[in-house]
């Protein structure tokens, strides 16, 4: 594919063409890359210091001084956003990779054994999986406590089961095909096999997974941030601010909840747009000719 007499490269001619068979998607994309922009560069282009209390500033309105006005503290909101994106997306990031991986793993290696060993662990994630989401990582939060770090661990054990499930499903097929009988006969050990052979070829699904738990994650973190179980104050968090936004401030200073919301909104929705264009560009089922 050329551009105006430019020949593009491989991963620019896919990045096209994947825009103009899913806009959507794409724009999804394009809204992550904004986000993933915005935590890198917050300390450029964040024009107050997020943790700046300015008792002088409280409740100001949208404004020229402050864009998206200012909270109880007088802390500039836009900035706190900018700032909180870093807290999102490092939260999701590492609880969705952390999470898919390990449930790759698992679902992996119980399609590979089965038997015992694959009704066992399959029933783990049944009792696992018998948990909202939302209750499990409460629970798990409950017990380590607050910070970054254990409301990472909290979203993280809720996802394990769902991406072993899905990648238990795909392993089954996989551990019938000749070339893992030839693995076998070859005298390849387990654990070859399963990180050699099974793995890579469950990649399609790890990835729609990784995406897909991604929207999830962060939305988990602003709610369990909002019910003052995840991370702690002064540091930037998107559901941190709709918790200071409560109701006592919601006639006197709306914009304090109004744009952390939308920040949640924007990228839980972006997350989903892109996670739902990759799985169709990935499933053969519904790829586009």
């Amino acid at each position: 594919m050329a551009l105006q007499g430019i020949r593009l490269p491989r991963w620019a001619q896919a990045c096209l063409r994947f825009a103009r068979q899913r806009p959507l998607g794409a724009a999804g994309a394009a809204i992550i890359i904004l986000m993933v922009l915005a935590a890198l560069l917050a300390d450029v282009i964040a024009p107050y210091d997020p943790r700046a209390n300015d008792y002088g500033a409280m409740f100001r309105r949208p404004g020229s001084g402050h864009w998206l006005g200012t909270d109880a503290y007088g802390r500039d909101v836009l900035s706190r956003i900018i700032y909180g994106s870093r807290t999102a997306l490092l939260v999701g990031f590492a609880s969705s990779l952390f999470g898919a991986t390990l449930g790759a793993i698992i679902g992996v290696t119980s399609a590979y054994f089965g038997g015992r060993v694959d009704l066992a662990v399959q029933r783990l994630m049944d009792i696992l999986l018998s948990f909202p989401l939302i209750i499990l990582a409460l629970a798990v939060v409950a017990i380590l406590g607050i910070g970054t770090v254990n409301v990472i661990l909290a979203i993280t054990i809720p996802m394990i089961p769902r991406c072993a499930l899905v990648t238990r499903s795909c392993a089954l097929a996989i551990r019938e095909a000749p070339y893992v009988d030839a693995a076998r006969a070859l005298g390849f050990s387990h654990k070859r096999i399963i990180l050699r052979h099974m793995l890579p070829n469950v990649v399609a699904p790890y990835l729609i997974m990784v995406t897909a738990f991604l929207g999830q994650a962060i939305l988990l973190e602003a709610s369990l941030s909002f019910l003052g179980l995840g991370v702690a104050e002064p540091t930037p968090a998107w559901g941190l601010m709709l918790r200071g936004a409560a109701v006592e401030f919601a006639e006197q200073a709306p914009w304090m909840g109004i744009f952390p919301g939308l920040a949640i909104s924007l990228g839980v929705f972006a997350f989903n747009l892109f996670g739902d264009s990759l799985r169709d560009a990935l499933d053969p089922k519904l790829r586009v000719a």
